[in-house]
C-alpha cells in the first residue's frame, strides 16, 4: 500500500510546476475571456435611441423622487432628535 501512495505522489505535479503551468496558460485564458465577451456582446439586443432616452428619463425621475424622500426623512428625523435633546 505504501508503494501506491508514493506512486500517486510522484504523479502529482509539484507547486512550482503547477505555478509555471498557470502562468504559461494565463495569456490564453485572458484572450479567451475577451473572445467570449465579444461573442456575448454581439448577442445583446441593444435598445433604440428612443427607448434609451425613455429609460434614462425614468431612472433620473426615480432618483430625484428617492432623493426628495430621503431628504424629507433626514430632515424629519433631525427635527425629532433635536426636539428630544431639548427636553
Amino acid at each position: 500500500m505504501s508503494e501506491n501512495k508514493v506512486a500517486k505522489k510522484a504523479d502529482k505535479p509539484g507547486f512550482f510546476t503547477r505555478a509555471k503551468n498557470w502562468i504559461v496558460a494565463l495569456p490564453g485564458r485572458i484572450v479567451a475571456a475577451f473572445k467570449n465577451m465579444r461573442a456575448e456582446l454581439r448577442n445583446v439586443a441593444w435598445p433604440s435611441r428612443k427607448d434609451l432616452i425613455n429609460y434614462s428619463l425614468v431612472v433620473i425621475a426615480f432618483v430625484v423622487v428617492l432623493a426628495v424622500v430621503i431628504g424629507l426623512l433626514d430632515t424629519g428625523s433631525s427635527f425629532v432628535v433635536k426636539n428630544l435633546i431639548e427636553l
